[in-house]
């Protein structure tokens, strides 16, 4: 592969390493990423070296990327890649694609240029914010899991989310552009994404939940929870919902009108349950839209941002006491998992996704983040292996991007 000239027609996977090369050798933030069921991929750059933080004030922003932790932050400023550099493809282009101006750049062999992406992102992935402590100890979660179950039965909480991590080896021949369009091949209902800030965070991901959208007077939000994996032929039609499963995704759901009552919203439509595919796993989801111009609630989107972050599908119920129980008893700090990103104000639309299904590169290293939904009737044993498969849907991909 060599691009020479500004203006030749490069393919798809030329384009793809040409980004993350661009990006992970400028020294600045960048976000490459593509909405569910849409075939454009996107792509920006912050020319800036020094990571930027941003009031939550959406409406306001320029056109960027925005990446938030789970826990708010003292100042509840979120991390910020601004546009100084956009460009978008469609995937599904018949033809080669004409790069923009600032694609003139020399580059060598594709093995070359595959070597030198995983060249950087060995040297650059490390993270001042790296999770304090690895637990993916079966033993610690199980533990972590009946606590929750007791903290319930005491009246405490209505539901918990605990989580846990696994860390795997990152193979040394690491195909990131490879790794990244068997994502997109594979979870196409999924916010696939790839962001790197310098000195905060490196994170790969496909998250199916959105947490709020807005396009022009339209605002859109989900509640997403239960999970079993998918299997037969028509995995649609032959699943099957325990009560379990049922009521948590229903405490979601209420969750969510709750914030329209805070607000006094009573002017939305509400469809569903139904169930959802997301990769090799099903789900419950509900939607919720708005008319913002009609209710008069034109910055509905940064008002329901700080209402619903944490949901319960991430946290738990009550909010404030499931946050408490999670920072006495998780055992470790989870950085950007289930905490929210996306582009804003871009092409005039904000898609804000919970930030699930997600790794996080640290050298040669990645660390998984996965969750569980903790009610009266939990299992441990069971959440465990939801967690396992939850971990799998990237983990597989990162070290082996060609099964």
């Amino acid at each position: 592969m060599s691009i020479t000239a500004t203006g030749n027609r490069i393919s798809k996977t030329e384009v793809l390493n040409t980004l993350f090369l661009n990006g992970l050798a400028s020294g600045g933030a960048f976000a490459v990423w593509r909405k569910p069921k849409s075939n454009k991929l996107e792509f920006i750059q912050d020319e800036q070296s020094a990571p930027i933080r941003v009031n939550l004030e959406l409406e306001t922003l320029p056109a960027g990327f925005l990446v938030h932790p789970f826990a708010d932050q003292e100042d509840k400023k979120a991390y910020f890649i601004e546009a100084s550099r956009y460009f978008h493809f469609h995937l599904d282009a018949e033809s080669d694609i004409e790069p923009p101006e600032w694609f003139s750049t020399e580059l060598g062999e594709e093995e070359e240029v595959k070597a030198q992406i995983a060249e950087l992102i060995r040297a650059r992935s490390f993270s001042q914010e790296k999770p304090a402590g690895v637990c993916d100890q079966k033993a610690h979660f199980l533990d972590l899991v009946q606590k929750g179950i007791e903290a319930i039965d005491s009246g405490l909480l209505e539901k918990i989310v605990p989580a846990r991590t696994r860390l795997i080896d990152l193979p040394e021949n690491f195909d990131l552009s490879q790794t990244f369009t068997r994502l997109l091949e594979t979870y196409s209902n999924s916010f696939v994404n790839f962001f790197h800030i310098p000195g905060v965070g490196t994170w790969i991901g496909a998250s199916p939940e959105v947490l709020i959208e807005t396009k022009g007077d339209q605002f859109y939000t989900m509640s997403l929870a239960g999970t079993q994996a998918a299997r037969g032929e028509n995995p649609l039609k032959s699943a099957a919902w325990t009560q379990k499963e049922i009521e948590e995704q229903a405490m979601v759901s209420r969750y969510i009108v709750d914030c329209f009552k805070k607000i006094r919203l009573r002017e939305y439509e509400e469809h569903g349950p139904k169930t959802v595919l997301a990769g090799n796993l099903l789900h419950l989801r509900s939607d919720f839209r708005v008319d913002m111009k009609s209710t008069n609630f034109l910055n509905l989107g940064t008002v329901m941002l700080e209402l619903l972050h944490p949901t319960s599908a991430v946290c738990g119920m009550p909010r404030k006491e499931a946050h408490d129980f999670l920072q006495s008893h998780e055992g470790f700090d989870r950085s950007f998992f289930a905490g929210f990103l996306g582009p804003v104000n871009i092409q005039e639309e904000t898609s804000i996704y919970v930030n699930l299904r997600t790794a996080n590169l640290q050298g040669v290293n990645a660390i998984l983040f996965a969750g569980a939904g903790v009610t009266e009737d939990s299992d441990p044993e069971l959440e465990w292996e939801e967690t396992e498969l939850k971990c799998n849907i990237i983990g597989k991909f990162l070290q082996n991007p060609f099964d």
